[in-house]
């Protein structure tokens, strides 16, 4: 299956077994009436017509409304932002978390302060490893992106699923399902849960992206169970640059978008 990143209003894609993922700028502009798009012969939704629940960590999902006699997919969809970009993830039947952060954001309190204070004893020890501060900096940043990806595939939040409580590790990767994979990437994402923890699994995979030199995402889904444990995996995401009811723009396969980890 395709797999896209997509953030703005979350319409229906044409082809319902697609993932996307969408980035979009927040420009001002004047309303605009919500278009109808048509999902087959017989049966039109109207995006007004979406309704949305929180599930009881509070995590928005999509209530569907039946109003013909086509059924509508699990549509999953999780939103992080920034001050300058939105990115919305929007998957079919599988749970999905992504996480934008500004690279350019710099924490208030010492990185090794907080990484004591909030991740795994084999975090700290792995950014207590880079004596350059941009790089520390710089791999803090990323390790934090991916924690609030996977807690929030999960479903539970930061207060549901400490970032004490798992590790992300960068492994070098030599083995691959993609075989005309380039060998441009060194590592591949890992997570590790506590034996004792009955709130996290590590049937997860991830990617992490770089989108216009200025923001680093992450993106969290959960593994294809019929997926060998121990082979890297890909995700087949599409990034699209997206201002709602103006433009609506692929850039995979752009300078735009430069894969760092996981991404086909």
């Amino acid at each position: 299956m395709r797999r896209l990143l997509r953030g703005d209003m979350l319409p229906l894609p044409s082809n319902l077994v697609s993932r996307h993922l969408v980035v979009s700028s927040l420009p001002s502009l004047p309303p605009a009436p919500l278009p109808l798009r048509r999902l087959d012969t017989d049966c039109k939704v109207n995006p007004r017509l979406f309704k949305f629940r929180k599930n009881r960590f509070g995590k928005p999902e999509v209530e569907h409304q039946n109003g013909c006699l086509w059924v509508p997919p699990s549509l999953q969809f999780n939103i992080s932002h920034t001050s300058s970009m939105i990115a919305c993830g929007v998957t079919v039947d599988v749970p999905i978390g992504i996480d934008i952060e500004e690279k350019r954001r710099k924490p208030v309190n010492n990185i090794l302060s907080l990484a004591h204070r909030y991740f795994s004893p084999y975090e700290v020890q792995y950014l207590a490893s880079f004596m350059d501060p941009e790089s520390r900096q710089s791999e803090f940043l990323r390790l934090w992106t991916l924690k609030e990806a996977y807690v929030k595939a999960l479903g539970r939040g930061f207060s549901g699923a400490p970032f004490r409580d798992f590790t992300i590790r960068f492994e070098k990767s030599t083995d691959s399902v993609v075989p005309e994979r380039p060998k441009s990437e060194e590592f591949r994402i890992m997570i590790d849960t506590a034996s004792d923890s009955e709130n996290l699994t590590a049937n997860w995979q991830f990617a992490l992206v770089e989108l216009s030199g200025s923001h680093l995402a992450a993106i969290c889904m959960e593994k294809d169970e019929n997926m060998p444990g121990t082979e890297q995996v890909f995700l087949k995401l599409k990034v699209w640059k997206t201002l709602p009811f103006v433009e609506d723009k692929c850039m995979s396969q752009t300078d735009a978008v430069i894969n760092i980890s996981g991404l086909c």
